[in-house]
């Protein structure tokens, strides 16, 4: 055997490559780990030799590429001792196999860490200024998914929450168990609230981790009702852009597209971390475990998987650091405080060492006197688990929850209780809650009552309140940009809460569906009928749209969650004579034909319908009206068909019709004149519908309107001088519509108008200025607009004596990302 010994890389990655596959030829014993040596060597031979030359043009230090090269020798001497060992020597094939997996992966490894520690890519041709040099710099770039910035958008971890405790210990156990045995599943277990989410985020955020894996790390949170092609689908979108996206025929069709994508992308080393998996899902770490080198999968979950032992349980903080984290939650930076030593520890031992309950209880006691302690600790208790077979757990976070009966507006721990109607790890939108809670409460101020209980509960940590784009306009009733998120531990504690009451006493009716599996009291029609005021029911995919009866007489929401392409609104409902809202969720990969709408028309004081990806395209009018509806949403719906074409007969559906939201509904390229014919309409919100390119002309008919949004119509191109005999109109939003390039010499008219929102209208800085008549608009107050449209105004000041405008400051890189965070975040 021949090794030639050189100090050029890919001279030695050849010289081994000629052996192994010699040797490969002579045996049969190590056939298997021989061709996978034989596929590495043949996938970054030509690298290596671009690597090497850019060692010499950098100048790099040569020790390590000379003890790399050593190992190439070592290398071939083993592969020619592995041709003497024979098959029957299990021991020696044991050894020898590992040995080669050990080659190979030390190959993989070098080549991943030489070309991550090469300078950012800008440095780069800063000194290798020849073409070729650029080209073939390009190619190692390429290869491994690094783009011109020097970073890459394979995977997208979430951040690491500020303040950590006593995570320290278990991150170093958790990376030696990741990178010490073979197996490629790893998974963390605890019960709800120990931070298994956490400690995944900060493996991923390691630098130890970081520089074997790169930027091929992926998170991916998995929900109970998830499926796979949906799974599939978020790994991919952290890939490849919407219009690359393939389409996914079924689960398998799913699985193979990203098996591909996965061999593509090897053999660098790659981590996924698949976020509380439900043990229903166990199948799923089956089919996402394929027979690549370096690839690993790290798997968070309540409940344990014996199957991938060991498992990392992940423990509760001990003493001192529960002390310490809960301190940084209950009291200010310095952690001074008036109460007791001995009250603070009694505290902390009720939470029991678990991080969610110290943070939680912390935070609900922040800033109260010594009193409002000591009543807490007289309602906590001891008891056999409940809640993911920890009840202490659930003893100290219903301490929060009942810390809402203390407040005043005896509305918020109902709306708070409300949360558990929707699918866990979903956000919900701001405006579905204020819609439910306007219509359950009697709040005397419907849109700002309502969002300020959402703004009291995020306050008190109970749940998460994100903000899509930093808007104005809460006050205003528009939260569209709002939606609210909830700790899966703390979803299970509302149903907890709701359930304590036999079936047909219950105020909250929570329902999921699998498949076609419905309570056995539900099929046997026990407890009915039921008293609930609020019904939720979540199906799968595979729900065959087959409803039971059910009487509920006393229901007034009704929230349907589905998956499927195909869904049939339950025939039940139109018995419901006390139902005022109605909500309509399809949490699908695509969009949900609904069926059976027809029936709304039999209820006789509805009032507000939201629908979210559901397609109206069969819609039949014709057999109804909706004589009392207040108020319709649709977001993301397929609505182009009935909305351009006059398919929806909107004044004989809509006679009383007070509000329309339409948000992310990609199809509607033209609003039919008939909208204009609903004159009891207040409010028009038609946003982030880029197709959208006119408005009707007869939009001056609706001569009580008083809120009209158009923000994010990106293809609009003007607004109707009719506007003009909106003498209501009080709010116009036509932010970020950056193709209208003049106002109607009719706005002068809209003596009510009190607030302009115009940021991000590019086509009037073109023009440059504003009509003449807006002078005449003596009770405008605020216009809100970018730092470059402020001077258009300054001209009219004289004239608009209690004109105050607001400049947003931002970049264009700002301006284009708020324009598209809907899709994004849909």
């Amino acid at each position: 055997m021949a090794f030639i010994a050189d100090a050029a890389l890919g001279t030695g990655i050849s010289e081994l490559l000629k052996v192994v596959i010699a040797v490969a030829k002579q045996t049969i014993t190590f056939k298997t780990n021989l061709k996978s040596l034989v596929n590495t060597l043949k996938s970054v031979k030509p690298m290596f030799d671009e690597i090497g030359k850019l060692h010499k043009v950098l100048e790099r230090p040569q020790e390590e590429t000379d003890q790399f090269i050593e190992q190439l020798h070592r290398g071939a001497r083993l592969i020619d001792k592995c041709s003497t060992i024979p098959c029957w020597n299990k021991y020696k094939y044991y050894i020898y196999s590992k040995k080669l997996v050990d080659l190979d992966q030390s190959i993989v490894k070098f080549f991943h860490v030489e070309v991550q520690g090469l300078a950012a890519v800008n440095s780069l041709r800063a000194v290798v200024d020849v073409k070729e040099s650029n080209d073939k710099l390009d190619l190692i770039l390429k290869y491994l998914n690094i783009n011109d910035s020097g970073f890459s958008f394979w995977g997208s971890v979430p951040g690491v929450p500020d303040g950590v405790i006593g995570f320290d210990q278990p991150l170093k156990d958790l990376k030696e168990m990741l990178l010490k045995d073979k197996e490629i599943v790893k998974v963390i277990s605890a019960p709800g609230g120990c931070g298994k989410t956490t400690l995944a985020k900060m493996l991923c955020h390691d630098r130890h981790i970081k520089n074997i894996f790169g930027e091929n790390i992926l998170f991916v949170t998995i929900s109970k009702s998830a499926n796979i092609i949906s799974i599939v689908e978020k790994i991919f979108k952290c890939r490849l852009p919407d219009n690359k996206m393939p389409h996914f025929q079924n689960d398998d069709d799913a699985i193979n597209h990203l098996e591909y994508l996965l061999k593509q992308i090897g053999p660098s080393p790659i981590l996924l971390v698949l976020d509380d998996v439900w043990p229903d899902w166990e199948s799923l770490i089956d089919n996402l475990t394929f027979s690549l080198p370096n690839y690993k999968i790290l798997v968070t979950s309540r409940f344990s998987f014996p199957r991938f032992s060991p498992v990392y349980d992940l423990k509760i903080l001990n003493d001192q650091d529960a002390m310490e984290l809960f301190r940084r939650s209950a009291f200010p930076k310095d952690r001074s405080s008036r109460i007791p030593d001995d009250l603070v520890e009694k505290t902390v031992k009720g939470c029991k060492g678990f991080p969610l309950a110290l943070t939680v209880v912390g935070r609900s006691l922040y800033g109260h006197p010594e009193v409002t302690w000591r009543r807490k600790q007289k309602k906590w208790s001891d008891g056999k688990s409940i809640l993911d077979t920890d009840r202490e757990l659930l003893d100290c976070l219903r301490t929060s929850l009942d810390a809402l009966d203390e407040i005043n507006d005896s509305s918020i721990k109902d709306c708070y209780l409300d949360l558990g109607s929707f699918p866990e790890d979903q956000r919900v939108p701001a405006t579905t809650l204020m819609d439910m809670w306007a219509e359950l409460y009697n709040l005397e101020d419907k849109d700002m009552d309502t969002f300020s209980n959402l703004v009291e509960l995020a306050f008190r940590n109970l749940v998460t309140l994100v903000c899509t784009r930093q808007t104005e306009n809460e006050v205003d009733g528009y939260c569209n940009e709002n939606h609210v998120t909830q700790h899966d531990l703390l979803r299970d504690l509302v149903i907890h809460q709701c359930n304590r009451e036999p079936i047909e006493n219950r105020q909250r009716l929570i329902i999921e569906i699998t498949r076609n599996d419905f309570p056995k009291w539900w099929i046997e029609e026990v407890h009915q009928p039921i008293h609930a005021r609020l019904l939720s029911i979540s199906t799968d995919k595979n729900f065959s749209s087959s409803w039971l009866p059910l009487t509920l007489p006393a229901v007034e929401v009704v929230v349907l969650s589905c998956c499927s392409g195909l869904y049939t609104i339950p025939q039940f409902i139109e018995r419901m004579d006390q139902l005022k809202v109605l909500v309509v969720t399809n949490y699908g990969s695509s969009f949900s034909k609904l069926s059976n709408f027809q029936l709304l028309g039999s209820l006789p004081i509805l009032r507000r319908i939201r629908l979210e990806r559901v397609s109206l395209f069969s819609l039949n009018t014709s057999l109804f009206a909706l004589v009392n509806l207040q108020k319709i949403s649709f977001t993301m719906c397929e609505i182009g068909k009935a909305f351009e074409n006059g398919t929806l007969d909107l004044p004989r559906v809509f006679p009383n019709l007070t509000e329309i939201e339409i948000d992310c509904c990609d199809d509607l390229v033209k609003l039919h004149v008939g909208l204009c014919e609903v004159v009891s309409l207040k409010k028009i919100s038609i946003t982030y519908c880029n197709e959208l390119s006119a408005i009707p002309e007869e939009i001056g008919r609706l001569i009580n309107l008083e809120v009209l949004r158009l923000n994010s119509c990106t293809k609009l191109l003007e607004l109707p001088e009719s506007i003009g005999e909106l003498h209501k109109l009080r709010v116009l939003d036509i932010s970020d519509c950056l193709n209208i390039s003049n106002l109607p010499e009719r706005m002068g008219e809209l003596r009510a108008l009190n607030t302009i929102h115009m940021r991000g209208c590019l086509g009037l800085l073109d023009l440059n200025k504003l009509p003449t008549s807006v002078k005449d608009l003596t009770q405008l107050e605020k216009v809100i607009c970018d730092e470059e449209a402020s001077h258009l105004w300054k001209s009219y000041r004289s004239h608009l004596k209690n004109l105050k405008v607001e400049e947003i400051k931002e970049d264009a890189f700002e301006s284009l990302m708020r324009v598209i965070s809907p899709i994004q975040h849909s």
